[in-house]
């Protein structure tokens, strides 16, 4: 498959962020933050009035875009900033472009955007396919 500096990748979209995934994960991660669990806890810190998903699962979103992007591709390097929260009932969806190409490697750009607040994470990633 041929690739192209400016070329945009297909996007990742996770139509409704699962707060049952939320409780799965937790276990996964060894996470019990009430902030991912309870929503009662999430109002009392005054961080809003829905669970908030696990960081690493908001990684995940992003890799999962990159790898349906390039099959059989692996990400070398991924460095990426939290912006804000991701919630559950959002629906997020993951874009990115290719910003370079050297050799086998290829350099991405990316973002991760909920519906009605813009971008919650962003980040750069080099695949080699």
């Amino acid at each position: 498959m041929s690739h192209a500096v400016g070329d945009t990748l297909p996007p990742f979209t996770i139509e409704s962020v699962s707060p049952q995934a939320m409780k799965q994960w937790a276990g996964f991660l060894a996470d019990p933050n009430p902030i991912h669990l309870d929503v009662e806890v999430v109002k009392a810190k005054g961080l809003g009035d829905r669970v908030i998903n696990q960081g690493p699962i908001n990684v995940a979103y992003m890799m999962n875009m990159l790898m349906r992007a390039f099959p059989g591709g692996r990400i070398k390097s991924m460095d990426s900033r939290f912006l804000d929260n991701v919630y559950g009932g959002d629906r997020a969806v993951v874009t990115g472009r290719i910003a370079a190409i050297e050799g086998d490697t290829v350099t991405c750009e990316f973002s991760l955007d909920v519906d009605g607040r813009g971008t919650v994470n962003s980040g750069t990633a080099t695949v080699e396919i």
